[in-house]
């Protein structure tokens, strides 16, 4: 599939004689042509595109604000070397059937400018024509591919979301969806990816099962959960009538962060590099912790010049290696259980695994209820310094000269933070077990 989309971009590069690239509809790429010239200087934001197979959200912003997901016919982008687009553009719409599946850009290095795109009664240039109607197969390979993802996303997420009952039926329905695909063979090690936050108010936020060793997605929103089974944040969720269940107690807050769940073969099952390549890649999404305008408010495309763009301020989790579809429910938990640590300690991440988190191993799988009311005091705004200094010294073991040094204010300060703490929660720090307490109830807060 992806040779045939090579193969389409060398022809759209060849006929237009401008270096070519094809992404998808957020920016992903897929594939480049190059087109030899004496004078090319590609600038940073194609350079990076092609050397990180992503353009930032900055970037996809302020693209789309001229228009390009709602364009029908070819457009022209300006260059702007204030915002490191050096060259002009023109975007060719990847479109089938009325829906934008992506773009295909041509560098223009002058030879373009006269060229008429059509519109406004004008007609395109036949060689426009041409191209257009190469981005309109292309455009029917990617809805095709689309729709493959779709389907085997869909019965990742019925497999996760299955009650334990349900799981081996779900996971022999997965197993033949991937073993049709000819993405999968029996036996072979898989992990599982939680990415947090991921924004789910489009319908077919899942990415396309186009990255090296990515067999599937599924966006999961947030609450729900099967009897017994995961949520979406990684709770557990309680059968009906146990306690927490909300049939004799009060009902558990729902989950409230999104997820994406994304399916990677490894060759191992303890080789977790191609986890954490897709991770890293999940996490430079504009879908990722972030919106493309949030995206853009930090910084316009051109930042960064040619280094590497930074990860979104999403958190990622990956689970251990299994060879059985039917443990994918518990590597699932094992990813969000790591990806929730990271949002919580953000020293942790961006990319984490669940033997690496821990304390919180044992305080992700603990019911998600309201904070104890022993800090209750300490996470208003007002105290926040104080709560800081108290889980510092904490995490120091008590040690006051560092944790003087880690927070850098004087020994007198501490002492007199620490008793302002003891007073607000009535707990002894000189009490083992009152640290304890307030230690585990300070880092459960953030989870």
């Amino acid at each position: 599939m992806r040779g045939d989309y090579q193969q389409l971009v060398d022809e759209i590069s060849a006929a237009l004689g401008a270096p070519a690239t094809l992404e998808d509809r957020d920016f992903g790429l897929i594939a480049f042509g190059a087109h030899e010239s004496d004078d090319e200087v590609m600038d940073p934001v194609r350079t990076r595109s092609i050397l990180q197979r992503r353009s930032s959200a900055a970037v996809r912003a302020w693209f789309e604000a001229f228009g390009i997901a709602r364009a029908k016919t070819a457009l022209r982008i300006p260059p702007d070397p204030a915002a490191g687009v050096f060259k002009g553009r023109i975007c060719l719409p990847v479109r089938h059937r009325g829906i934008v599946h992506g773009y295909v850009w041509l560098l223009d290095d002058g030879h373009l400018t006269d060229l008429e795109l059509g519109g406004r009664g004008a007609p395109p240039d036949p060689r426009i024509a041409q191209a257009m109607e190469t981005a309109s197969r292309i455009g029917a390979l990617l809805a095709d591919e689309a729709r493959a993802g779709s389907e085997l996303g869909d019965l990742l997420r019925e497999l996760l979301d299955a009650p334990a009952a349900g799981r081996p039926a779900a996971a022999a329905a997965l197993r033949d969806a991937l073993r049709d695909s000819l993405r999968f063979t029996p036996g072979v090690p898989l992990t599982l990816v939680a990415v947090l936050p991921w924004d789910t108010s489009d319908t077919d936020t899942a990415p396309l099962p186009g990255l090296p060793g990515l067999l599937a997605a599924c966006a999961l929103p947030a609450g729900g959960g099967p009897e017994g089974g995961p949520a979406a944040d990684g709770t557990q969720a309680a059968p009906p009538g146990s306690p927490g269940s909300g049939a004799t107690d009060p009902p558990r807050p729902a989950a409230a962060v999104p997820s994406l769940a994304a399916l990677v073969r490894l060759r191992s099952p303890g080789a977790l590099a191609p986890a954490h390549a897709v991770a890293e890649h999940l996490l430079r999404s504009p879908r990722a912790g972030a919106s493309p305008a949030e995206a853009a408010a930090r910084g316009g495309p051109g930042t960064g010049g040619g280094q590497s763009a930074p990860l979104g301020p999403g958190a990622a989790g990956i689970g251990a290696g299994t060879s059985e579809l039917t443990a994918l429910p518990a590597t699932w938990r094992e990813a969000l259980d790591a990806a929730r640590a990271v949002r919580a300690e953000p020293r942790l991440g961006p990319i984490t695994q669940r033997d690496a988190i821990g304390a919180y191993r044992m305080l992700t799988t603990l019911p998600k209820t309201a904070p104890d009311p022993v800090i209750g005091p300490l996470l208003t705004p007002a105290h926040a310094e104080l709560a800081r200094t108290a889980e510092v010294f904490l995490d120091c073991a008590g040690q006051a000269s560092r944790t003087a040094q880690v927070l850098g204010i004087h020994r007198q300060t501490l002492y007199y933070r620490l008793g302002r703490v003891e007073k607000l929660t009535g707990l002894d720090l000189g009490d083992g077990e009152h640290r304890l307490l307030l230690h585990m109830a300070l880092k459960a807060a953030r989870l």
